[in-house]
């Protein structure tokens, strides 16, 4: 426990931000008097520094390394400052977007990284108010900037915040640029010694502007011409809920530009708020965050329940059945819906689709038979976002639609990353499109099942939080690396891939060299489609399986017979690779 002291003692010492300081003083005399639980807690906050890896930082607010705080902020803007001033010409008078949500401490850390840049010379366009994930996005490439950061935790629970970097081409960073900027922020000074402007000064010095309301204009009409048809049903009923979040003001804009005018708010949640009073987990994906909505979509004979997480670059769907129930989409079950209707009835040409690489399989089966360039990438947005823009200066295909299952969808080349309020834009009118043809999104998704097969997805992640969780999941990735199976789930196992060794091994012996970048990712092929994938969370302390299966449909028969007998399937799958995991 000493060197864990004197690490403390140390950070407490260089900690600028004094409640932070107070903070940890009070758990290390805590920790010092004996206490376990405030060891315990010592332990977790000098776990080793926060690392910067998926496309910046994130994690629980609080005093320590291995937190999110100022003293870390500071650290990590000098590293970004310094890594744009060596690798973008320019970047002192491209400058940097700055963004933040609604969430604790997310302006101070906003204007903590407009100050240590401007004492570096490079210029910032801060936003002057919370805004969505999106519209920082597309602000980089509107205003040519060298880079943007955008201060959120996007879904995470409300003591989590977090720093996402954009490089200048609207995408989050990748390798080199993630490696690098972490390389800098090592060489950082202690938090109280990294020079900052104050903000006023900065102003005054033209070095910090605030983001112009003709931005998120643009940004509105860009929305706007992403319209695949301008026919269908607009009377179309639908809630609409941010989750707490900043999406309320900019999403319900965009629905009525595009002419849905009957959209109503959950009251209880409209207005952002980082305590996220009525849900546990601000994510629209877990069970009971849209209670409120559902309830309010029943008083309003809702055809739809429209959702966005609270930085607005995830979107959930819930559709009303013919018993007058709301069921809710899963992510795979939007892209795939969202996918073929941008493919089959917008612009034609040589275009790209995208998904990552646990996304259902179902959407490049659609891709395939309409002649659409298709490709799946590692998990996470940053790779869909930079390979779209990798395979369109290749080929000059267009990218007309991309997503993952975790609720991330874009529709053309507005925004290179996540974008829930286009969207938004887009899933209500297939809405209003369909329903003036008489049927709702449950009855496209037969359609679509009884002309492509029946795919089912399912998932298990096991949360395993703090030090020990971190060296649980290590260790079992590391345990699925040292066994072998010949069938899962009675399937047989076609192939195995580890992406971290980049190496495909199949059935019969033979090893391949994979294209993908190295990724703590497993994947086992499976005969007749279906598909696990394993992998590490890379933004929360989960490990996660995927399980994919793909079932042919007899002619004549219901897609809800097929769908029982792929669940089956699916159980079996799911508890037989649990039990070879050993979990």
């Amino acid at each position: 426990m000493e060197d864990l002291f004197e690490r403390a003692d140390a950070w407490i010492a260089h900690d600028p931000d004094p409640t932070t300081k107070e903070q940890l003083a009070s758990l290390v005399a805590l920790a010092r008097g004996g206490d376990e639980r405030a060891r315990l807690e010592l332990r977790d906050r000098f776990m080793g520094p926060l690392e910067f890896g998926t496309a910046g930082l994130r994690g629980v607010i609080g005093a320590g390394e291995s937190r999110m705080n100022r003293a870390v902020v500071l650290r990590t803007c000098w590293g970004l400052g310094q890594y744009l001033l060596e690798q973008v010409p320019e970047a002192r008078k491209r400058g940097v977007v700055i963004g933040y949500d609604a969430r604790r401490m997310s302006r101070e850390f906003s204007e903590d990284t407009a100050r240590v840049l401007a004492q570096l010379g490079i210029a910032s366009v801060l936003s002057p108010i919370a805004i969505p994930t999106p519209l920082t996005a597309f602000a980089v490439t509107h205003l040519g900037a060298a880079a943007g950061v955008m201060v959120t935790a996007s879904h995470n629970p409300p003591e989590y915040n977090g720093y996402k970097v954009y490089w200048g081409n609207g995408a989050q960073i990748i390798p080199p640029h993630d490696k690098g900027i972490a390389a800098a922020i090592e060489k950082a000074a202690p938090a109280d010694q990294i020079a900052s402007l104050p903000l006023s000064e900065a102003r005054a010095k033209g070095l910090v502007r605030d983001l112009d309301p003709s931005v998120e204009r643009t940004y509105l009409d860009g929305v706007r011409g992403l319209h695949v048809r301008s026919d269908g049903d607009r009377s179309l009923r639908i809630v609409y809920t941010p989750l707490h979040g900043v999406g309320d003001r900019l999403t319900r804009i965009a629905l009525a530009e595009a002419g849905f005018e009957h959209v109503v708010s959950v009251p209880e949640q409209a207005e952002p708020d980082g305590a996220f009073p009525t849900v546990v987990f601000p994510n629209p994906e877990e069970k009971g965050a849209l209670d409120l909505a559902t309830a309010l979509a029943k008083k309003e004979r809702a055809d739809v329940i429209i959702a966005n997480d609270p930085d607005v670059d995830r979107l959930a769907l819930s559709v009303r059945n013919p018993a007058g129930e709301y069921v809710q989409l899963t992510g795979n079950q939007v892209g795939t819906l969202l996918g073929h209707y941008v493919l089959t009835e917008g612009p034609k040409g040589d275009r790209v689709a995208l998904a990552s690489i646990v996304s259902s399989p179902m959407l490049g089966t659609i891709a395939k038979t309409l002649g659409v360039r298709y490709e799946e990438t590692l998990t996470g947005f940053k790779w869909i976002a930079n390979r779209a823009i990798e395979l369109s200066a290749e080929t000059g295909a267009k990218f007309v639609f991309g997503y993952e299952e975790a609720l991330g969808y874009t529709v053309g080349e507005l925004v290179r990353d996540k974008d829930g309020i286009g969207a938004a834009v887009i899933a209500a009118e297939l809405c209003a499109v369909r329903k003036a043809q008489g049927k709702s999104l449950l009855d496209a998704l037969d359609d679509l099942s009884r002309e492509y097969g029946l795919f089912v997805s399912g998932q298990t992640s096991l949360t395993m939080p703090g030090a020990d969780g971190v060296a649980k999941i290590r260790q079992l990735m590391a345990g699925l690396r040292g066994k072998t199976a010949e069938v899962l789930g009675g399937l047989a196992v076609e192939s195995a891939s580890d992406l971290l060794a980049g190496t495909r091994r199949r059935r019969d012996g033979t090893v391949e060299r994979l294209a993908l970048p190295p990724s703590d990712v497993l994947v086992y092929a499976l005969e007749g489609g279906s598909r696990i994938i394993a992998r590490p969370s890379g933004t929360e302390p989960k490990i996660k399986f995927y399980f994919d299966v793909r079932e042919a449909m007899a002619e004549g028969e219901s897609p809800k017979e097929a769908e029982t007998r792929a669940k089956a399937k699916m159980g079996v799958l799911t508890a037989d690779f649990c039990l070879f995991a050993g979990v």
